[in-house]
């Protein structure tokens, strides 16, 4: 009988179940012979639990979640990757909109009627060729959500010379850094051609920006309830 307890106990001891030398040393395998099967009032193990060290806060992420949408960690890193994409998209607007108007006195929601636009190409052409570069570029970036990494390969980029531009120098989703991506070095150096990343630099920016994002993204939501009552940005300023 203990010959028997022995060799089942020497079983699930093994590599094969226990997945490794690791596990074999928690279930107390000998490493210079069979285990000896003892009666369980004299039987002692040690069991290691090593917990997990939690995971790292997004930057800008303070706790408010009130409907709870940050529960599964999957659809958090996509919900923080569409809020980056529609915050940058709101901060180009904002800068836009005030710009535009400033210069041409126009309305911003009135500029593509108005008589005195100066466009090169037709409303169609505009239309389709937005279409078919902002469908490839997205069309990128949502295979290099799923798989990142993958769109920075010579066959991904018809500029297959210089792909190592365009690949992820930070390793964080939404920050490639990199020469292309950080030509002024703000959240890191270039050594010997290479691109560093400062990430204490890099973190500090993060939060910045996505605070910058959130307020962009707000102001855009006033200027459309602006626009339905006739109004723009620069007249609610009296400017």
């Amino acid at each position: 009988m203990a010959s028997t307890s022995g060799t089942v106990i020497n079983g699930l001891g093994s590599s094969f179940l226990c997945g490794g030398n690791r596990s074999q040393a928690l279930w107390g395998a000998s490493s210079i012979g069979p285990i000896v099967a003892t009666p369980a009032a004299t039987r002692k193990r040690k069991l290691s639990v090593v917990a997990a060290a939690p995971p790292k806060k997004l930057p800008g992420d303070y706790g408010f979640d009130p409907l709870g949408l940050g529960k599964d960690p999957t659809f958090l890193k996509w919900y923080r990757e569409a809020e980056l994409i529609h915050g940058r998209w709101a901060m180009t607007a904002v800068v836009g909109i005030f710009i535009g108007q400033a210069w041409s006195g126009v309305p911003w929601f009135e500029a593509g009627a108005d008589p005195g636009a100066i466009a090169p190409f037709s409303f169609g052409s505009l239309l389709g060729t937005q279409l078919l570069l902002m469908g490839w570029v997205e069309s990128k970036r949502w295979v290099d959500f799923f798989n990142p990494k993958s769109q920075s390969v010579e066959w991904a980029t018809p500029w297959s010379k210089t792909a190592e531009n365009f690949a992820n120098a930070t390793g964080q989703q939404g920050y490639p850094g990199g020469k292309f991506f950080d030509p002024l070095g703000l959240a890191g150096t270039i050594q010997n051609g290479v691109y560093i990343p400062d990430y204490d630099k890099l973190e500090r920016l993060q939060v910045a920006e996505i605070k910058h994002a959130r307020i962009a993204m707000l102001a855009m939501l006033i200027f459309y309830f602006e626009a339905g009552q006739g109004k723009t940005p620069l007249g609610a300023l009296g400017l």
